[in-house]
């Protein structure tokens, strides 16, 4: 027992019990490819064992932002680390790439192991989601930088494309079609505003929301961040993909732009999916200008799948298949800009 460090607010034993309750959450993430085991200096992967001739490595961090206030509030943290991956490895995705390895980084105030535990499961589940091998991580414990119960998480992934498939936007044309794919509620942007509308509106997160079907409102914005690695991957073996958007942090605006060319555009066909009613209840009570929450949220698209007209119907057979909501929701233009009208 280091009691000297104990004193100074730190728990070597809480440390060793955080290792002991994890490891079958570790274990439970193997894939080809994977090496070693949870304890080791450094997190492996055998690239050799997939195959591919010309490998290019993309890699992604990021984490989950103040969404992490909601999780606190309502005491409820396995689904976060769903979230913590799923930011890392829909980016990567965006390259065509297959996500291989995952790393977290859990920093707390002081080491609640019951805790410690609940968000490792859910990077845990993330990780099986992606197919993704969670080879390390580290939990720090830092008296003094965060309130009792409370924590911060971000991740970190690897993947691999073979170069002469990777997705750098270069084939998109004006013509090709956006497909979108569903998202499950806000994700993991935009959260300093919503949690400014919800004070603003004297709500509280364990108001039950009629429009939400009589659940918590805390419950529905944890809704954690859809994974779409599998789908989408199989999708770019069997179509001839330009372009994916992952629809983060500034909506549309900022996102499905990142693959486009100099003097292209988006025109965006409101009506054309579900916007789901998170989305509008937002709108409601933080009185945002509706053209302004394509540019903050997601507003129901997680992600866009450029590709020629051609394709779209065989992409979407493909999504469906795989259980997800996906439909055309625009096209590429040769005028710059983002317009967004309805159908």
């Amino acid at each position: 027992m280091a009691k000297t460090y104990e004193n100074a607010g730190v728990n070597l034993e809480a440390g060793y019990e955080v290792v002991s309750r994890i490891k079958k959450h570790v274990a439970s993430t193997a894939r080809p490819g994977s090496m070693g085991g949870i304890g080791s200096f450094g997190g492996m992967f055998d690239l050799s064992s997939l195959g591919i001739k010309e490998p290019v490595l993309v890699s992604g961090t990021d984490g989950v932002g103040t969404k992490l206030k909601i999780a606190f509030a309502m005491d409820k943290h396995d689904t976060v680390g769903i979230d913590a991956v799923a930011m890392c490895v829909n980016d990567v995705l965006a390259q065509g790439a297959e996500p291989l390895i995952f790393l977290d980084y859990v920093a707390v105030g002081h080491n609640i192991p019951a805790q410690v535990e609940a968000i490792v499961a859910g990077v845990a589940e993330g990780c099986r989601q992606a197919g993704c091998a969670l080879v390390g991580g580290e939990t720090a414990e830092m008296p003094g930088m965060y309130q009792n119960g409370e924590y911060d998480i971000a991740g970190y992934t690897t993947g691999v494309v073979e170069k002469s498939k990777l997705i750098d936007g270069s084939k998109v044309k004006a013509g090709d079609v956006l497909v979108g794919i569903a998202s499950s509620g806000v994700h993991s942007n935009g959260f300093s505003l919503v949690r400014k509308i919800v004070a603003d509106a004297g709500l509280q997160f364990t108001d039950e929301i009629p429009e939400f079907g009589g659940r918590r409102l805390g419950d529905v914005l944890l809704t954690p961040t859809r994974i779409y690695v599998k789908q989408v991957l199989d999708v770019i073996r069997n179509c001839d993909v330009h372009g994916v958007a992952h629809i983060t942090g500034g909506g549309f605006d900022e996102n499905i732009p990142r693959v486009l060319h100099e003097g292209q555009g988006l025109e965006i066909f409101e009506g054309s999916w579900e916007i789901l009613p998170v989305f509008k209840m937002l709108e409601k009570w933080g009185g945002v200008p509706h053209r302004e929450m394509f540019n903050i949220f997601n507003m129901g698209i997680g992600m866009v799948v450029v590709l020629d007209e051609s394709e779209a119907g065989k992409a979407i057979e493909i999504l469906r298949s795989h259980g997800e909501t996906a439909t055309v929701i625009g096209k590429v233009t040769d005028s710059e800009g983002v317009n967004i009208h309805l159908l």
